[in-house]
């Protein structure tokens, strides 16, 4: 399928692996101009030339910035002052015990998983509106709905992100520039497949029986009883990055497997 944005550019955070680099590789091979992201320059380099690997002729950079730190995000803008869509993917997690969480834990992660997402809209929206056209794109989580007792914090910072992206999708109303929010539910991305296998070394089970029991037993409402793959949510991003999905905006897209228990 022809996706109509060819030739458009495209910034993805927090996409050497997992999510993000699905969703790269789908620009990819739709002709769009993709600038990847991560904190360290070597697996940066690593990421660009899987890329280029996958997608023969790809156009793909990588620009490094650490999203806790805002002279680097900074910097990132500087260097790439402008984009048609941006993909506010970058986020962390981990298990926090909600009363030994302290407040530098909360606002680093505050500062990764939510104003990362409003430094770069902030910037980008302007000129997107002044070509009044453009695509942002907020990967939240279905723990944005359905907020686990383990995870509190992840849970706030993708509600805000809710927040975030029908508040500027209002913002923009009578625009042809949308904003969008995707829900992923449990997916294979880097981290998870670690988590996974420290389930399956302690249980003495393999990788895939441990994703099955976390599903069963952190996720019991899921409809599909599995993991999603990185590339079933990045489809997801790519059709509300095309012109394809031009009616599309303010909406909280999941892609969570029916993870979430409500039908709306």
């Amino acid at each position: 399928m022809d996706l109509k944005i060819k030739g458009r550019k495209a910034l993805v955070t927090g996409s050497t692996d997992g999510i993000g680099f699905a969703i790269a590789k789908g620009f990819l091979k739709e002709g769009v101009k993709v600038y990847i992201n991560g904190r360290h320059q070597a697996k940066l380099d690593e990421a660009v030339a899987k890329l280029k690997e996958a997608v023969p002729g790809a156009d793909v950079e990588g620009i490094p910035a650490d999203f806790s730190k805002v002279e680097e995000v900074n910097a990132l803008i500087k260097r790439l002052p402008d984009v048609d869509i941006l993909v506010n993917n970058v986020g962390i997690y981990s298990e926090q015990p909600f009363e030994t969480t302290p407040d530098k834990v909360w606002f680093h992660d505050f500062e990764v998983n939510v104003m990362s997402g409003v430094r770069l809209s902030r910037h980008y929206v302007s000129g997107m509106k002044k070509r009044n056209r453009g695509r942002i794109i907020f990967l939240s989580s279905e723990s944005a709905i359905n907020i686990p007792d383990d995870m509190i914090l992840y849970g706030v910072t993708k509600t805000a992100y809710l927040a975030l992206s029908r508040g500027l999708a209002k913002y923009l109303r009578g625009t042809n520039v949308t904003v969008n929010a995707v829900l992923p539910g449990p997916t294979w991305s880097a981290a998870n497949l670690k988590s996974m296998q420290e389930l399956a070394k302690e249980r003495g089970i393999s990788v895939e029986e441990a994703s099955l029991d976390f599903v069963r037993e952190k996720r019991p409402s899921s409809i599909i009883r599995r993991f999603a793959s990185a590339e079933e949510v990045a489809n997801m991003v790519l059709y509300v990055a095309s012109d394809l999905s031009s009616a599309t905006t303010g909406a909280a897209l999941r892609v969570d497997g029916g993870v979430v228990n409500t039908a709306f």
